[in-house]
């Protein structure tokens, strides 16, 4: 049974050059009318697959802040009206862009339950900000977290982006010094990808793409999970760190391999041992959840081998690795049994190392996550 949820709002006041998300300018949406189907979708989902509460919640985008006084309200209480949870014990997250959180709507939120803000932040550096196409500056994130803090939000967590054009590793230095000095719960450190369908792609195959080198953006990630250990953030996966119990709940449900929902425009949800997608444009998403009341594009049945290989990957990100034991109650077979040679020939080239309970990535095999991971897909 379910106890996540996810949902996705596809609007954005501007949109980013590296960002390869499902979102729209907020501008000429018919955002009401995507609200209105988000909460029909809400309505089916409970009605076919019931669940007696949820212990996280995550709204994302997009930039769910983007929307209107009146529109988050209704959203907010399309959420109470089709799920249960306890405020005392839900883990109830928000994303927001560090420019678009009024006072009021930090109220707002704050009253509604949200218990947990991300700020999409990526870095402190003006000049780096206009160039990943950002629309705040560092003025910003330092006066929405104090007036965060102020309305009474403890969870606060920010993402920061490491590898990004021009940077260099004294910059990155600067910015983890500014993200220790703002005192919040949970960090969040990625390198830059560049997607296809991105202004940086495209960029990129005109060689108008200036990135550091692969030992500088090494470099920064070695620096991050130092410096993270050394302010009492523990990293407890690959790209992310927290003070102790700040752990995001929702986030350890995708790596731990547990069902989720997913709402909303191109979300992803895993429920009864099908994963689903819902289709991406606005348009047909609205159009598909009037028509049928659900908007999903594609289910697929995970096999017992395509969960094995997902306990695996996904567990692996995690610094304290696939448990052993929780592998055997899953699945009835042991890691050995299944993923003997795999595990054997990742350890042999410093990937891996093993405990009494867990097998997790070494120091090595953190920068080399991905590799590692394709040892263990389409094996079984």
């Amino acid at each position: 049974m379910a106890k996540s949820a996810y949902f996705h709002i596809p609007f954005c006041a501007q949109i980013c050059y590296y960002c390869d998300f499902n979102k729209v300018f907020f501008h000429g949406q018919p955002v009401d009318e995507y609200l209105q189907a988000m909460e029909k979708e809400m309505k089916r989902t409970m009605e076919a697959f019931p669940t007696d509460r949820l212990d996280t919640l995550f709204v994302g985008g997009g930039t769910p802040t983007v929307l209107e006084m009146k529109q988050l309200d209704f959203f907010l209480q399309s959420i109470y009206k089709h799920f249960r949870f306890s405020a005392a014990e839900v883990e109830f997250t928000f994303e927001a862009n560090p420019n678009e959180l009024s006072k009021e709507k930090l109220q707002l939120l704050k009253e509604a339950g949200v218990n947990r803000l991300s700020f999409g932040v990526q870095t402190f550096d003006d000049a780096l900000l206009k160039a990943i196409g950002r629309t705040h500056r560092y003025e910003d994130v330092i006066k929405t977290i104090a007036l965060a803090k102020e309305i009474g939000f403890e969870n606060i967590s920010i993402d920061l982006m490491y590898g990004l054009p021009r940077q260099t590793v004294a910059q990155f230095l600067t910015d983890l010094e500014i993200a220790f000095s703002l005192d919040v719960q949970h960090i969040s450190a990625y390198s830059l990808i560049i997607e296809p369908k991105t202004v940086f792609y495209n960029l990129m195959r005109k060689g108008k793409l200036l990135l550091p080198s692969e030992e500088e953006e090494a470099k920064m990630y070695e620096e991050a999970m130092r410096q993270m250990e050394m302010h009492d953030y523990h990293q407890y996966e690959i790209s992310n760190y927290a003070r102790p119990g700040f752990q995001s709940r929702h986030n350890l449900t995708y790596w731990n391999n547990e069902e989720y929902y997913g709402i909303g425009a191109g979300a992803h949800s895993y429920v009864g041992g099908v994963r689903r997608a819902n289709v991406r444009p606005i348009k047909k998403y609205i159009a598909k959840v009037e028509e049928t009341g659900f908007p999903y594009l594609e289910a697929h049945h995970v096999t017992k081998s395509e969960q094995m290989e997902e306990e695996m990957f996904l567990g692996l990100r995690k610094t304290e690795g696939v448990s052993k034991q929780r592998f055997f109650e899953k699945f009835g077979m042991s890691i050995p049994d299944v993923f003997g040679q795999a595990v054997a020939r990742e350890k042999q080239k410093g990937l891996l190392e093993e405990t009494e309970t867990h097998i997790r990535l070494t120091q090595r095999g953190k920068l080399l996550g991905n590799e590692v991971f394709q040892a263990f897909i389409g094996g079984i």
